[in-house]
């Protein structure tokens, strides 16, 4: 007699619906396994995703040119005509620049502890600044030509946690280089420039006037000079650009400019979201493999509690082959249910983490199909020896059971 194979699924799914709990419980194994395998793939993919379009968004055109060392392993510094010089270079379209203010420290209020200075850099900073860097303000406003004349700060998004500043108010003012600065503005996190993240932001004017930053400059005093340049280039001259940025930056000692392109950083860290990876799916497979075992430990217990069963079969006119068949699929059964479990939970989990975060809900085909293929697989495996060991039971041995 030959059966069908809707007959034969049906056979196998009466084990699984006439034991449901221990059917559940064996199956949570492969169902954590596959989530696991579904969500890291997934969250990796759709992290990356997301920093893609940042960077896109952001632009990879941003190049920065900062203050080195010299040979000697010294401090180096840009010259003042740093500025105008690479502004004037072939392909450049625009340049910010900022400069570390080192003896000025800033706290929020005059009676905290000159040591607790919670690691926040007071840097002048032009204009343009946001516009080049593609920062945004979180809270208030950036400063413009008559506020970066006068004791008014900026907080970087970082220094306005420490400083415990969550929103700008008429008012509001930190204790900056010995005296009070009026808080503006507060910054959002900036990808491009992350040093601004912990820093109070002044004009350079202000810096001049109200903390002394100045260099003599053709026997005039000047505000001093940047500590690090902004630069945005043409999108087809990037490459042009930083190769000539640091003997443009400081003809007399190009060694001592430093040279980087931000978005390399992001890139960088776009590669290394999956970095991970392995370790997250090393823990999947071993839930796949506690699952396994679980389901042939199951199958075991099946195969003794049924023999009854098995030998009426026999009896009946079944072959060794449709026992097995019977056994091996009803084995496979219960872990894709577990497999379509996993999967579903994995989705469930990457669409509600990457929708949080704000990005694009990514979901490689590799990540759900093989977690489907890889609950066959086991379910096959683990299922084999409890259906050959079915299959080798005699009805007149089984039956004595009854």
């Amino acid at each position: 007699m030959r059966l069908r194979f809707t007959d034969q699924a049906r056979v196998a799914s009466v084990g699984v619906r006439a034991r449901k709990v221990r059917a559940a419980l064996s199956g949570l194994g492969i169902a954590i396994g596959v989530a696991a395998i579904v969500a890291v793939l997934g969250l990796s993919s759709s992290s990356q995703a997301g920093l893609l379009a940042e960077i896109d968004r952001l632009g990879t055109n941003l190049l920065t040119a900062g203050a080195g060392h010299s040979f000697g392993g010294e401090q180096a510094q840009l010259p003042v005509e740093a500025t105008a010089r690479v502004g004037n270079l072939d392909g450049v379209e625009a340049v910010a620049h900022t400069a570390a203010v080192d003896d000025a420290k800033v706290y929020r209020s005059p009676l905290i502890p000159a040591v607790s200075t919670n690691a926040l850099t007071v840097r002048a900073a032009s204009l343009n600044l946001l516009d080049v860097t593609a920062t945004s303000t979180a809270a208030g406003r950036w400063l413009n030509a008559a506020t970066a004349t006068e004791p008014v700060a900026v907080l970087g998004a970082s220094a306005a946690k420490r400083l415990g500043f969550d929103r700008v108010a008429p008012g509001r003012r930190v204790w900056l280089g010995g005296q009070w600065f009026y808080v503006a503005g507060i910054l959002a996190p900036s990808a491009l420039a992350a040093e601004l993240d912990s820093s109070v932001l002044i004009g350079y004017t202000a810096a001049q006037r109200y903390l002394g930053y100045t260099e003599i400059v053709a026997g005039k005093a000047a505000a001093g000079p940047p500590a690090a340049l902004y630069v945005r280039a043409g999108t087809d001259r990037v490459d042009a650009v930083r190769g000539v940025l640091a003997q443009t930056a400081n003809p007399q000692a190009p060694n001592e400019v430093d040279i980087s392109q931000p978005s390399d950083a992001l890139t960088a860290r776009a590669a290394a979201e999956g970095a991970f990876d392995s370790l997250f799916l090393g823990l999947g497979v071993v839930a796949l493999i506690v699952g396994a075992v679980g389901v042939a430990n199951i199958m075991i217990i099946s195969v003794l509690e049924r023999r009854s069963e098995i030998g009426l079969r026999r009896a009946l006119g079944a072959t060794r082959r449709q026992i097995r068949a019977q056994f091996l699929a009803e084995a496979v059964l219960l872990t894709v249910l577990g497999g379509a479990a996993g999967v579903a939970a994995g989705l469930i989990a990457t669409v509600v983490y990457a929708r949080n975060k704000g990005w694009q809900v990514v979901v490689p085909v590799e990540a759900w199909a093989g977690g489907i293929v890889a609950a066959i697989v086991i379910g096959a495996i683990a299922g084999l020896v409890p259906a050959l060991r079915a299959a080798r039971l005699s009805p007149t041995e089984a039956l004595r059971t009854v």
